[in-house]
């Protein structure tokens, strides 16, 4: 089971993946920090990790306080370690917003393949382009991927900030999430849910290729 909040400035989608135990995985905690905190304990939920899919400013927004609110650990790609204590890297700086500094992720991931969180487990895919530690993680139980900027409804992610690059992103595309089930729930980091398959069929950044 899962939720999608849209959440802080730029509406940047957070997940919540969850199970009858009421156990649950947090993706994405973007922003408005005390109101997620507040669904949260409402939902009477026990996060038992904050999974990012890249270190992006409006990904991160909220990341300390749902942190020390949950006491739960963070996972992120060990390209964008520097990424959270550094807000021209994390782009905060460069968006003329308040800069973002968090602590540093609990546990950086490298390794494809099999991905334990908690209860959860996770096929990992490291799909950079729109930025070098970008990863998406699929549960095939809940027939769903967590693709944050890479891939989104008809589009893709921008590839002109720092980090990027648009080859790399097509590629990862094409070579890890197209090749999940067409029906596959795509959940992106902005914007309504998708499938695979619809992707593969009118994905204007994608035919052609």
């Amino acid at each position: 089971m899962y939720t999608q909040i849209p959440l802080g400035p730029l509406q940047t989608n957070a997940y919540v993946l969850y199970n009858e135990k009421k156990e649950a995985v947090l993706f994405d905690p973007g922003g408005d920090g005390a109101a997620f905190v507040n669904w949260i304990r409402e939902q009477k939920l026990t996060p038992q990790a904050i999974l990012l899919t890249h270190a992006h400013f409006d990904h991160i927004g909220a990341l300390e306080e749902v942190r020390q609110a949950f006491a739960c650990p963070v996972y992120l790609h060990e390209a964008e370690k520097q990424w959270l204590l550094d807000p021209l890297k994390n782009g905060s700086a460069r968006m003329g917003r308040q800069p973002i500094k968090t602590k540093p992720a609990d546990h950086l991931l490298k390794d494809e393949g099999t991905l334990k969180v908690g209860s959860f487990s996770f096929k990992l895919f490291h799909t950079p382009g729109h930025s070098p530690g970008s990863v998406s993680y699929y549960v095939a139980d809940e027939n769903i991927v967590f693709s944050g900027d890479a891939l989104f409804q008809q589009g893709i992610g921008r590839t002109d900030l720092f980090g990027g690059n648009h080859e790399l992103l097509v590629q990862s595309i094409h070579n890890k999430l197209l090749t999940l089930p067409e029906e596959t729930i795509v959940a992106s980091g902005h914007g309504p849910l998708t499938t695979i398959g619809q992707e593969m069929d009118h994905n204007p950044f994608l035919n052609g290729y």
